[in-house]
């Protein structure tokens, strides 16, 4: 996977890839008023796409890409039906008090939701956490693993600003999930319809005070 290059330009890579995905967080992490959590997908997108127009051969048609096999669909398909499912008996069993939370207080919030996290957020975060950092820093990835790895620890970290070791828990294994179904794939837009309906599932079975910090429940 990895290309030549020397180690002065690998030394900088990681620097940069440090600042961008360990860095943003934590200053976000410390500083509660620096930005809301929420906010910060537009500015970091229009800096991505900068970055990846002036040193990528990257095209605006890859975002919108879909060469999924449908098996491959069905089979994805039954993942997060087995996703529901474990999530649901994870509530059932340990905060059955959380249970709906979110579609029971506020129906047309959560109704809402649906319609806007998969394209203004899942959408946006596996740009940056897939295709950007694929492309960006694959000179750094000299084995597949190593940016499934990078890719699941980056994504994780970024939902520290949510102060709950379950949102990165969850997370991490999300991210490990959805960057090997991106190297399989090569369709961010697939694994950006994976991601919204698991976050569907998480905000509608009673998890989304994990990453929503003012969730109206």
């Amino acid at each position: 996977m990895g290309r030549g290059v020397t180690k002065h330009s690998a030394m900088w890579r990681v620097a940069e890839l440090l600042l961008l995905f360990l860095g943003i967080p934590l200053l976000i992490y410390f500083d509660r008023d620096f930005i809301h959590p929420s906010m910060i997908i537009l500015p970091v997108l229009l800096f991505i796409f900068i970055v990846l127009r002036r040193t990528t051969d990257f095209n605006w048609k890859e975002l919108f890409r879909w060469q999924v096999p449908s098996r491959m669909v069905w089979r994805h398909g039954l993942i997060v039906l087995a996703t529901l499912a474990v999530m649901l008996g994870y509530v059932l069993l340990f905060e059955r008090d959380q249970l709906f939370n979110l579609p029971r207080n506020n129906p047309w919030i959560f109704v809402a939701l649906c319609f806007f996290y998969p394209v203004f957020s899942a959408f946006g975060q596996e740009i940056i956490y897939r295709t950007f950092l694929f492309r960006r820093f694959r000179t750094l990835f000299v084995k597949e693993w190593f940016f499934t790895a990078t890719s699941g620890i980056a994504f994780s970290f970024m939902h520290i600003v949510y102060y709950d070791p379950v949102s990165m828990i969850i997370t991490f294994i999300g991210g490990l999930y959805f960057a090997q179904v991106y190297l399989w794939t090569r369709s961010v837009l697939f694994t950006s319809v994976l991601h919204g309906c698991m976050g569907i599932i998480i905000f509608g079975v009673g998890l989304g005070q994990y990453f929503w910090l003012d969730m109206p429940v």
